[in-house]
């Protein structure tokens, strides 16, 4: 199985503004709902998974497989389930039958799958935004992770999307 990390950043690093505004591009937004569309999942964050919702964003990336990483959240709606843990989230669509798993943020959970050595390969859709203050790409300070760039693919004019393997 295929764990791929697919985020949307600015220049400086962040995931989002503190308020957890994400101001990003229509091309991005179009990057990231087809990315989704095609592999039917996504893993994410209990506050991601409340902005997501509160936007009706699941309905517009084709209703994928949910899972929400949360140590003491109870969600009861149909087609999103709770994971404890990284690992049981992808125990969790391994016994769906997915061969790609998509984790989509936020910082703490993206550090979580990268400090349990998780993560295959990483795309970075890089907006032309800089934020002072806001919520980091990975909220832990103490990775240590080397990666190799696989491709450089231009989104728009100002839109670049960065794809990487980690090096295990």
């Amino acid at each position: 199985m295929k764990i791929i990390l697919y985020i949307a950043t600015t220049i400086n690093g962040y995931i989002a503004k503190e308020n957890h505004e994400t101001p990003w591009s229509k091309e991005e937004w179009i990057s990231f709902s087809s990315f989704i569309n095609k592999r039917k999942n996504i893993v994410i964050g209990k506050n991601t998974y409340y902005l997501m919702k509160k936007e009706n964003e699941f309905d517009k990336i084709g209703n994928p497989m949910v899972v929400v990483v949360s140590k003491n959240e109870m969600i009861n709606e149909k087609n999103i389930l709770i994971a404890h843990s990284p690992l049981k989230a992808i125990d969790i669509l391994n016994k769906k039958g997915f061969n790609e798993v998509v984790v989509a943020g936020g910082g703490r959970l993206n550090s979580s799958f990268l400090k349990e050595k998780l993560i295959d390969e990483i795309y970075l859709d890089i907006e032309p935004l800089i934020f002072g203050k806001g919520i980091k790409i990975f909220f832990d300070n103490n990775l240590n992770v080397r990666l190799k760039l696989l491709s450089v693919k231009k989104l728009s004019k100002n839109l670049i999307q960065l794809h990487y393997k980690v090096i295990k």
